[in-house]
This record gives structure tokens, sequence and C-alpha cells, in this order.
């Protein structure tokens, strides 16, 4: 059991660490390929990065993160403990943040955006700001 733990825990944070990454580094992608102009070099490799980005990286590690997560709460128990509950929702909305990430790398793709560069640096902190919330959760287990 406590191999097992050892283990959960381990390529959990492994993966936490490589998809909070992706989830800071997308949009920070976003801001500098919204000054691009459409059809140059610049915003045609901005697109391969977003793509490579989400696809190699961020996708599987956002994938690992729930197995190993999932995992972890089996090995304790925690299905009804109020911290893993709250830390349960906030990953949703973390997942969710993904999701519309991924919706812009289509757009982005299509050279269909219509934000701002101001637009990816506002939403460029919700991970900071899910990510500060869930480890106080798995810290202090309300």
């Amino acid at each position: 059991m406590e191999d097992a733990y050892s283990w959960a825990k381990s390529l959990h944070i492994i993966s936490v660490i490589a998809w909070m990454a992706g989830l800071f580094y997308l949009p920070r992608l976003f801001v500098y390929h919204t000054t691009a102009e459409i059809g140059s070099d610049k915003s045609e490799t901005f697109k391969i990065m977003e793509r490579r980005l989400l696809k190699a990286i961020m996708a599987p590690s956002m994938m690992a993160t729930w197995i190993f997560g999932l995992w972890l709460v089996y090995l304790l128990d925690a299905y009804f403990d109020l911290w893993f509950m709250l830390k349960f929702s906030l990953v949703i909305l973390m997942t969710i943040y993904h999701v519309m990430l991924s919706r812009h790398v289509t757009k982005f793709a299509q050279d269909q955006n219509k934000n701002s560069e101001r637009y990816f640096r506002i939403i460029n902190e919700i991970p900071t700001l899910l990510m500060v919330a869930i480890v106080f959760l798995v810290i202090f287990k309300p």
C-alpha cells in the first residue's frame, strides 16, 4: 500500500507540473500570437507551437493528472472528504479552462481569433488562482 501511494503521488505531482506548465505557457503564446499578422511566418510558427504544446504535453499530462489523482483518492479512500470534494471541483474548473484553451488553439489555427492581447493576459491568471486554492486544500485538508 505504501509503495503504491508513493508511486501514485509521485506520478500525480509530475503530471500536475507538466499540465500546469502548459496551462501557464499556452495563453502567453496567445498574447504574442495576437500581435502576429495573419498568414505571416510568425503566425504560422505560433500555430505549430500552440498545437504541439496542447497535443504533445498538455493533453497527455492532463489525462495522467486525472488518472494518478483518482488512484490517490482510491488509495486514501478520500471520496467524501470535504477537502477532496472541493479540490475535485477546482480540478473540474481547471479542466474546463484547458478545454477553453484548446478551443482558442482551434480558432487561431483557423485565423478566427477575435480576442485581444489583454483578454489572454487576464485569463492567464485563472490557473494560478486555481492552483493556489488546490495546494492549500491538499496541504491543510479542511
